[in-house]
């Protein structure tokens, strides 16, 4: 493995107790970003229900039974989104999204990339995102960091 390089020399040293203190949080915002994300759109759907037309459009995209898969993406969405804030179980339910997103931008790719046109531009940022924490875990300010395991 190379070598690590130093850190760049700031341009304003006088940041420099700033930053310090400001980069550990850094995750812990992405984090909670990515799971209000999710959360509030998983949150949602339990609240509307398995709606004949949202079912349909899963049955449409050839999931079957198209309500098992809609419960599935709600339980996903919203758990995902309540351990991401919360730091719990932070690499498995990042996964979890972040394949949940690959399968929704595949069903949109030929739509192309465009969220404009029902592309699939807003379900790989969220996606690229959830594997990156997926990859770096809770972080300093997380449940699992705080019980000292994760998956």
């Amino acid at each position: 493995m190379a070598e690590a390089q130093a850190e760049p020399k700031l341009l304003l040293p006088f940041l420099r107790p700033f930053y310090d203190a400001a980069i550990p949080l850094s995750w812990l915002i992405i984090r909670c970003a990515v799971g209000w994300n999710l959360l509030v759109h998983g949150w949602g759907k339990i609240l509307l229900g398995p709606a004949p037309n949202v079912v349909k459009g899963y049955a449409d995209m050839s999931f079957n039974p198209p309500e098992l898969w809609y419960w599935l993406s709600t339980i996903t969405e919203t758990s995902a989104g309540i351990a991401l804030i919360l730091g719990l179980f932070t690499r498995f339910f990042a996964a979890a999204a972040a394949i949940e997103m690959l399968v929704i931008a595949v069903l949109y790719w030929s739509n192309g990339f465009s969220w404009l046109h029902r592309g699939y531009e807003y379900v790989l940022v969220w996606g690229l995102v959830c594997f990156a924490i997926a990859l770096r875990g809770g972080g300093p300010y997380s449940l699992d960091r705080k019980i000292g395991q994760e998956l």
